[in-house]
């Protein structure tokens, strides 16, 4: 089996400090991709920068410290790894990486905050047609595609506990969820819902105020969305919301051979 795991820390160095890298040896994912993990890796220590028996990338952000960021951990070293989407303007935020294990393309993502006053909407959508642009040309050249991470989109009324009271609120507007439609529309799998079509209260993010998270009242915007040729392959596809660390827990996706 291969464990492919997904999780936005907020913050690598505090995950840490709560626990990550034991986490890490216990579970012993075969690939990690984290999300927002604001922090180069010349300020972390050689534990965190290069985990025991993983192979480690980074993307991080050049405009901002202590934002954004992505990284890959992976026990298997990929054919080939590209940082960014090879555009600049989104590339400078360290939002994206890129790794080619031959019999598949993995891309670990953190799209775009749409900020509270929504001035970020216009980057963020800007941001997902240029991914999803990217994904499909991987897939004209016939490469099965598996892309992960912070969505920062919940796609339908069941992803998050107050859909009602989120219509105008960053995360759930028109807009924002059309392109998950327009994703699915494309034939991706949101493997999570395909596995778990009509259950309520499975969330990724809780926010940290109001006691959200022990009272469930969360949002799905973790994913792991599938080329239709991998669906074969699944075993299984979980949120793992007991873990701590951060606002978000990780999600998995377990592939057979």
């Amino acid at each position: 089996m291969l464990c492919l795991y997904s999780w936005n820390v907020n913050g690598i160095r505090a995950a840490q400090g709560k626990g990550l890298l034991e986490w890490i040896h216990t579970v012993q994912p075969d690939v990690l991709c984290l999300q927002e993990t604001k922090a180069h890796p010349d300020q972390l220590d050689e534990a965190l920068r290069d985990p025991d028996g993983y192979h480690s990338y980074w993307a991080w952000s050049s405009v901002k410290k202590g934002y954004s960021g992505v990284a890959l951990y992976s026990r298997i070293a990929p054919r080939e790894v590209q940082i960014g989407l090879g555009i600049a303007e989104y590339d400078q935020e360290g939002r994206t990486i890129i790794a080619d294990y031959g019999d598949f393309v993995l891309i670990g993502a953190y799209f775009p905050n749409g900020a509270r006053d929504h001035s970020r909407v216009p980057f963020k959508m800007a941001y997902k047609a240029a991914f999803l642009d990217y994904t499909e040309r991987l897939r004209a050249e016939g490469r099965p595609v598996i892309f992960c991470g912070d969505v920062n989109t919940a796609h339908r009324p069941i992803d998050l506990a107050r859909p009602d009271e989120n219509q105008n609120t960053t995360g759930f507007l028109p807009e924002e969820r059309v392109w998950i439609d327009e994703v699915v529309a494309r034939g991706y799998v949101d493997i999570f819902r395909e596995l778990h079509p009509d259950e309520p209260d499975h969330y990724t993010y809780w926010n940290y105020w109001g006691n959200a998270r022990p009272r469930n009242v969360g949002w799905r915007i973790d994913y792991f969305f599938i080329t239709p040729d991998l669906r074969p392959r699944v075993a299984a596809a979980e949120i793992h919301p007991n873990v701590p660390g951060s606002d978000h827990c990780p999600i998995s996706l377990t592939l057979h051979p």
